[in-house]
């Protein structure tokens, strides 16, 4: 019994060079993930491939997604919970981080089409990982629809695309310093333009007020139907959308180097990825306590 040796733990911190991942996708919450897209991109998709004399509604299918979508999101919170992938600290910064996506929102532009939201998604999901970055989208959304009275049938598919708009940004290629701000303004140029895209594609076929040019025609070839939805796009939303896009781009080269020192910042303190590891105590346990008997 001289050496009882391990009593120390500590926990090491490994830090990539875009930062820390915050939530891991494990074997169960990465097929929570890609259940959760594929559902969410059969549903922004399905009109294109449905036989027309379904006789299916955007009134009648959104709700159903939104059932289907809300309980897969929290199965990947779940699952990592279960896993071990997302501790307390996680949870405690993904509900700051929601919160202040979610008073954000309200501040936007609205009518004009700047959106302030997606420049902290894109960041958080930059630094504390793509999981991270999917659940935030998603959470972040959800408050904020509830926070400004916007839940709808609208609401999964703008959950999912925030989602997805985390999630990748989370994937995006190794940088540093300036190319980095390079690299995520650029992405948010793309993300704001293509979140508006899916949107548009969400209600598209069901907009029966369009002219024959711009309309959905149920049974027609992809290709023809993907054309008039381009022009459509062109012609209705793709000002707003590209104005979403450039607010990305000037918030991340103005806010993106603080904002970054800041997120990193909070990862290494919280050690998300630290492993515990035990090292050998340096003072024999026996002469720590004294000898046997004694009652010192």
């Amino acid at each position: 019994m001289s050496n009882l040796a391990r009593l120390a733990p500590h926990r090491l911190p490994r830090v990539t060079r875009s930062g820390q991942s915050a939530l891991h996708l494990r074997t169960r919450s990465l097929l929570a993930v890609v259940l959760c897209s594929a559902v969410g991109l059969a549903a922004f998709l399905w009109p294109l491939f449905v036989d027309p004399g379904a006789g299916l509604g955007h009134d009648r299918d959104a709700p159903w997604v939104f059932v289907l979508l809300l309980p897969l999101l929290l199965a990947v919170v779940l699952a990592e919970i279960a896993e071990g992938g997302m501790d307390a600290k996680a949870v405690a910064l993904l509900g700051v981080l929601s919160a202040v996506g979610a008073v954000l929102r309200p501040l936007s532009g609205g009518a004009t089409g700047a959106e302030l939201i997606f420049f902290l998604l894109i960041l958080a999901g930059r630094v504390l990982g793509p999981a991270f970055g999917f659940v935030l989208g998603a959470t972040t959304l959800f408050a904020s629809a509830l926070l400004t009275a916007g839940v709808g049938p609208w609401l999964p598919f703008q959950m999912l695309g925030a989602a997805w708009v985390g999630m990748f940004a989370g994937l995006l290629p190794p940088a540093k310093g300036r190319p980095e701000l390079v690299l995520l303004a650029a992405y948010g140029l793309v993300s704001g333009v293509a979140y508006g895209v899916l949107l548009n594609m969400s209600f598209w076929p069901f907009a029966t007020y369009l002219g024959s040019s711009l309309s959905y025609v149920p049974g027609d070839s992809v290709a023809d139907n993907l054309g008039r939805f381009a022009a459509f796009d062109l012609a209705t939303s793709l000002g707003w959308d590209l104005v979403r896009g450039v607010t990305n781009v000037v918030l991340v080269l103005a806010l993106g180097r603080p904002v970054l020192l800041a997120l990193r910042r909070a990862a290494r303190r919280a050690a998300f990825d630290a492993p515990v590891v035990f090292h050998a105590a340096d003072t024999p346990v026996a002469a720590a306590v004294g000898p046997a008997g004694d009652g010192g």
